[in-house]
């Protein structure tokens, strides 16, 4: 299976999981810089030279290799589950794609015909009542989850710990996994614990939110979109992210963990 979503700075200093809707942008744009002292002109998903990617095939190599021997600081980040379904919903559902597009092609038509919601009109900036349809696309996400139907859970919702547990089923080891919510301590950590051609200013450096101004802003606190059946929907769907990562599911408000992750409880159950 190799390792889908592993990126590698070409120096080798660090090797990274994405995690879509988790920082992911600014993640590889922070190793981008640390290898060449410039940050990459453009989405960084589309740069194809001056970062290993394992989709492109000639870092796979590299990556293994590097991978198996554990030569590198290996790290991730993981966001809390209500936080991160309600961005997949405003980028990808609501809003218009960098390509002037409609993400996935039919799916938000689907959505509309067979869930009835609603995203804000053609351009995605027309009021609607979001939070009804963001309850309407819980449901279709949780059919794609449970029963793969109308079609497979798209990689910006489907669990963070599935996307985390890739690396460790294929025998990767993780030294750090932080937290999106307390992402200047978390990424401040990675760079304190690697060795890197170009030092980063993380306070100073630009944020790279590549999904921002797609759709339309959210009207309501987070907490304002769940009730109880949503909330529901959320532990069915999301209940090992919880775990994990230790959020608070009892209280959608709080985006903030609760507790430390531990890092061998991670690799123990999400290595099976």
């Amino acid at each position: 299976m190799g390792y889908p979503g592993i990126w590698m700075t070409e120096s080798e200093s660090m090797v990274y999981r994405v995690v879509p809707k988790c920082a992911c942008s600014t993640i590889g744009q922070i190793m981008y810089y640390s290898d060449h002292g410039s940050f990459y002109d453009g989405d960084i998903h589309d740069a194809e030279t001056g970062l290993h990617k394992w989709a492109i095939e000639a870092s796979q190599d590299p990556i293994t290799r590097n991978v198996q021997g554990h030569n590198s600081y290996n790290f991730t980040c993981v966001r809390n589950p209500y936080g991160r379904i309600l961005s997949s919903f405003f980028d990808k559902i609501c809003g218009i794609q960098r390509n002037g597009k409609r993400y996935r092609g039919n799916l938000v038509p689907m959505l509309i015909a067979n869930y009835g919601i609603e995203v804000g009109g053609d351009d995605g900036k027309e009021t609607f009542d979001q939070i009804r349809s963001f309850r309407r696309f819980l449901l279709f996400v949780r059919d794609t989850i449970k029963w793969r139907k109308p079609m497979d859970p798209d990689i910006h919702w489907s669990a963070v710990s599935g996307h985390v547990s890739t690396f460790i089923v294929n025998g990767g080891t993780y030294d750090n996994i932080f937290w999106m919510e307390k992402f200047e301590d978390g990424m401040g950590q990675v760079l304190k614990s690697v060795e890197v051609p170009n030092a980063i200013d993380l306070a100073a450096m630009p944020r790279f939110n590549e999904s921002e101004g797609h759709g339309p802003k959210r009207a309501h606190p987070v907490e304002d979109y769940f009730d109880d059946l949503s909330m529901h929907l959320i532990y069915e769907i999301y209940k090992r992210d919880f775990d994990l990562f230790k959020y608070d599911f009892e209280n959608p408000a709080d985006k903030l963990p609760t507790g430390q992750i531990d890092l061998d409880e991670v690799h123990a159950k999400l290595g099976d």
